[in-house]
């Protein structure tokens, strides 16, 4: 189980960075600093973050540039990403923006709570698709080992009980984005988790003694 998620701070002014530090250290998660769009890209061949938060103007690599490396490669494309610009170029600097792949873009000086409450939502979608996935590779394993288990009832137990663990707490979120009207990026990431969810959920109660013999295919991670 993922204790604390992973957040990226990309600026290449140090005092930007001591300031969002101080903004999301209320969050409790692992804050990670780049400063350069190169040293950025570093970080992501190895770890693996909940959201990143990319400053626009840098010199050399800039923000969209950044972004645009980040949605080619497979393995960080779907990391949501908060574009930050003390610069506003009117609409089609936004439009830029979320061209490039952010989630959101927002102008400095930002509302601190606005910013803190923004990365929680990616914080949190972050856990709840983290624990689906180890959900997922407990079924894999329980499939795996389908012909050798003489009393699999057990583990199924536990398996729908972690499951409905992460039911509950999906469904909450999803109430808590309604209820905020948030973003639709984070409405619409909530939802394929909800859909994920079902799948796995469809899967172990075919599992259940006389629920058929037949193997269910596992709900796709993507």
């Amino acid at each position: 189980m993922v204790q604390k998620a992973k957040i990226l701070l990309v600026d290449d002014r140090p005092e930007n960075l001591l300031a969002l530090e101080a903004i999301l250290s209320a969050l409790d998660q692992t804050l990670v600093r780049a400063s350069s769009g190169e040293e950025a890209l570093k970080a992501l061949l190895t770890d693996d973050f909940a959201v990143i938060l990319l400053d626009v103007q840098m010199p050399g690599m800039d923000g969209f540039e950044t972004a645009a490396h980040i949605k080619r490669r497979e393995r960080t494309r779907d990391i949501p990403i908060i574009f930050l610009t003390a610069i506003n170029h009117g609409p089609h600097h936004t439009f830029r923006g979320y061209a490039a792949g952010a989630v959101d873009y927002i102008s400095k000086p930002f509302d601190p709570w606005v910013l803190r409450a923004k990365v929680s939502v990616f914080v949190e979608l972050y856990m709840k698709n983290c624990q689906l996935k180890e959900q997922a590779e407990l079924l894999r394993l329980q499939l795996a080992g389908a012909g050798e288990a003489s009393e699999p009832t057990g583990l199924l137990a536990e398996l729908s009980a972690r499951l409905a663990a992460v039911e509950e707490q999906a469904e909450a979120l999803s109430k808590q984005l309604d209820d905020d009207a948030a973003d639709a990026s984070a409405v619409a990431t909530a939802a394929h988790l909800e859909r994920k969810l079902t799948g796995l959920r469809r899967a172990l109660d075919a599992l259940e003694p006389g629920a058929g013999s037949g193997m269910p295919p596992l709900p796709s991670q993507n």
